[in-house]
């Protein structure tokens, strides 16, 4: 128990220091579920010790969702308050940092009509767009993060017996954070420097397009003018370093909105807004999904593309190793924080404008003439496999290979 204790406050204290990268006199709210609440508190306990002001916590039932879902009247699901979305406005323009552990139910929503999933995310959306600017474009630091849930564990450690469950996603936690190094803070700035090699890297070859191919992928991705790779973390409009995903093992960019072409299979299944699409294939012309299908939770997906016009393009590419950290556990997390970080994916809807030259400066207007993808929605699906091959091609039209065997060539 000794050793568990010293791991979580070593994780709690990489998540304050190196996620959101607390300042002194900042205000932090950390949005956590109630079942970790014991993690959550040693969280806060590290914050205020690191100089923040003031930490809120707000606190995450999922089950409250799932009764709204069962119980609420139909015609409420499109309503989202916007003194709620202000709240989170005003706090991000305060310049508040922003720790999330994300760890959705993968099955909370089954059987619930996928219509009011969609209606009451979409609310959402559009109320809290002037607060997403502050994430997307960098602006604030913020960080999504893990931490085990019953219903997570059960789903992911199905196969143990229901007793371990807990105690052994929380290894899996530690392990693809690199808690169990000396100093994990130390770890992270060397997993970063090594990302920041392949993100210069890419950055220097300025590909004009990449050439995807799988079983059930062959897939060209054109890149816009100007677009840019980034990976590991990323500095704020204040100048200070976060990581807005841990773990992450991933470069990124965006793809040029008109310039998909071809079709794409996914390889694990995607935890969309608590419901489960597994076997996605989407097909594009000119950027669109002009086709699409799923094995399950299609209705799902037809939801998440008719989101808005941008939910049928593509917002964001990224590369990852198949030999990564995450891969090499060899199992399915059912949680997009964590999967994307075991596999190449692609983003549905919005592009980050960080990913390319000058974008955080750009109207939605001007990053659509740029190229950039415009939503309200951006959903990650993963792509890689030990099968998947990548080609660049340079301005001159000469191609090189890129990933072989879904690595790095």
């Amino acid at each position: 128990m000794k050793d568990f204790d010293m791991l979580l406050a070593k994780y709690a204290e990489l998540v304050v220091k190196v996620g959101v990268n607390v300042q002194q006199g900042q205000t932090l709210v950390v949005q956590a579920p109630l079942e970790t609440v014991d993690f959550t508190r040693l969280v806060v306990t590290k914050a205020y010790e690191a100089g923040a002001k003031y930490v809120v916590v707000e606190w995450i039932d999922e089950q409250l969702s799932r009764i709204r879902y069962d119980k609420a009247p139909d015609d409420s699901f499109g309503f989202y308050p916007q003194w709620e979305a202000d709240r989170m406005e005003q706090f991000a323009a305060e310049g508040g940092a922003l720790l999330h552990i994300k760890v959705p139910d993968p099955l909370l929503l089954q059987g619930v009509d996928g219509a009011k999933v969609s209606a009451s995310t979409k609310a959402a959306a559009v109320a809290r767009q002037k607060f997403q600017v502050y994430t997307r474009n960098n602006r604030i630091s913020w960080s999504l993060i893990k931490a085990p849930t019953r219903a997570w564990a059960d789903i992911v450690f199905a196969d143990l017996p229901e007793e371990k469950r807990i105690d052994a996603m929380w290894e899996a936690v530690f392990q693809m954070n690199r808690v169990g190094d000396a100093d994990p803070v130390e770890a992270w700035r060397d997993h970063i420097r090594t990302l920041k090699e392949k993100q210069e890297y890419m950055n220097g070859k300025r590909y004009k397009s990449l050439h995807y191919r799988a079983p059930g992928t062959d897939l060209r991705v054109e890149l816009p003018e100007g677009h840019l790779w980034l990976g590991g973390g990323d500095l704020n409009e204040a100048g200070v370093y976060f990581v807005a995903n841990m773990p992450t093992e991933e470069i990124y960019s965006m793809p040029h909105r008109t310039g998909v072409n071809g079709t794409v299979a996914s390889t694990l299944p995607l935890n969309l807004n608590g419901q489960l699409v597994e076997g996605i294939t989407l097909t594009f012309k000119n950027g669109k999904v002009t086709e699409f299908d799923a094995k399950s939770g299609r209705e799902h997906l037809a939801n998440l593309l008719a989101t808005d016009e941008g939910a049928s393009y593509l917002g964001e590419v990224a590369l990852v190793p198949h030999n990564s950290p995450i891969s090499r556990m060899n199992r399915v997390f059912y949680n997009t924080g964590v999967d994307e970080n075991a596999s190449c994916h692609f983003a549905l809807g919005s592009a980050y404008p960080v990913n390319i030259e000058g974008g955080t400066k750009l109207s939605k207007e001007e990053l659509l003439a740029k190229g950039a993808n415009v939503s309200l929605t951006h959903v990650d699906f993963m792509i890689g496999s030990a099968e998947l091959e990548i080609d660049g091609e340079l301005s001159d039209g000469t191609v090189e290979p890129v990933f072989r065997n879904g690595n790095w060539a």
